[in-house]
């Protein structure tokens, strides 16, 4: 699935359309957002190379992360970058992000040519100037497209508000020689609002979901703290889809992080219908189903007129003559014959109906004298 994120990063839009745009969410529980981020930024670096990217260049922005990271862990994932390498800008927003450092203490060492360092990271049109003017050195003037990461989005909107930050981006996806913008997000860094306004400009959207989920409480916290460092690099990776037409595809799988990286691994169908089910759902402060004891509990309700006394259902005779097995009619004769001795005995009466024809209805509401002239 992380590999359907990378084709679509890898091929990009078509002509006329907005960049695709990936958000990928972590959270305190789960922070391996930037694990993700390279993860992609390895893969999508190997296919430029090897010319199987419709873009043909990469403009990296580093926030919180040095330079001389992301070109060592390149290093380590067996991709060369050097001073002379024409695919790749680095736009260094990690060093000097305020411009409080002088520019002769900022001298770059190993791949200072492939290195730009951009101060003032609040002004977001200077920037996203930079961000332009580094993807044309690589590919020029014409319709050859480069691609966009940013490591993280937290360290800008930490400088910036939202609206400007969600202007930039989306000034990113509608310039034409953009092929894709990827970038990652705390989500318990900032504001639900925030939040969904990333998700809104993004047509992916990636979510790291820990293993074992934070308890409440602090009882429960330290009965689980083994088991929650146990599996601390262990969790679910949700993705989400926007298709045309309005389409959602939502998708789901395993991911681990150890010294070598993040690594993916499908789920049983099974787990990926619950996992998938479970993130669509939600989030509510009551029970969608009933437990085992309030299953029982609902079963041992007796209904009204469902058993009375020995338990056995009884039968409401409704005034008809043909009744199961000729019960009740036997019933109405003893009836009968008992009023007749009683009246003759002088020890009341009981009156005895019986209805007409079996097509009228029991609760019908016609008025019975309805023909008489009153």
């Amino acid at each position: 699935m992380a590999d359907s994120i990378f084709r679509k990063l890898r091929d990009g839009g078509e002509e006329g359309e907005l960049s695709p745009a990936l958000t990928i969410e972590e959270t305190v529980a789960s922070p391996f957002g930037l694990d993700v981020s390279g993860y992609l930024l390895a893969k999508l670096s190997s296919s430029i190379l090897a010319g199987k990217s419709k873009s043909q260049g990469l403009v990296l922005i580093t926030f919180s992360r040095s330079p001389s990271f992301y070109i060592q862990f390149l290093k380590q994932k067996g991709i060369v970058v050097s001073s002379n390498s024409k695919w790749i800008r680095i736009l260094d927003c990690y060093t000097d992000p305020l411009g409080w450092i002088d520019q002769s203490s900022t001298d770059s060492s190993e791949g200072s040519s492939l290195i730009k360092i951009h101060k003032c990271v609040s002004d977001l049109k200077k920037l996203f100037s930079s961000i332009i003017e580094a993807g044309k050195e690589l590919v020029g003037d014409g319709k050859t497209r480069f691609s966009v990461a940013i490591d993280s989005v937290n360290e800008l909107l930490r400088h910036s508000s939202m609206s400007l930050v969600s202007g930039l981006l989306t000034d990113l996806r509608s310039h034409g020689q953009i092929s894709s913008v990827f970038w990652s997000l705390n989500t318990d860094l900032h504001q639900e609002k925030v939040t969904n306004a990333l998700e809104y400009i993004s047509t992916m959207k990636a979510n790291l979901e820990p293993l074992c989920p934070s308890s409440d409480g602090q009882r429960n916290a330290l009965e689980s703290l083994f088991s929650v460092h146990q599996d601390f690099g262990k969790g679910r990776f949700h993705v989400r889809f926007k298709l045309r037409k309005g389409r959602v595809r939502v998708m789901s799988e395993e991911y681990q992080v150890d010294q070598s990286g993040i690594n993916f691994s499908p789920i049983s169908s099974a787990d990926s219908v619950v996992a998938t089910t479970k993130s669509l759902l939600p989030k509510v402060h009551f029970n969608l189903q009933l437990s085992e004891k309030e299953r029982v509990e609902k079963e041992k309700v007796v209904l009204p007129f469902e058993h009375q006394d020995n338990g056995k259902s009884i039968d409401i005779y409704d005034g008809r003559r043909s009744l199961v097995d000729g019960k009740i009619e036997a019933t109405s004769l003893c009836s009968k014959e008992l009023q007749t001795d009683m009246v003759s005995s002088g020890k009341g009466g009981e009156i005895i109906y019986f209805r007409d024809s079996d097509d009228e209805n029991p609760d019908s509401d016609e008025d019975p004298d309805d023909d008489l002239d009153i």
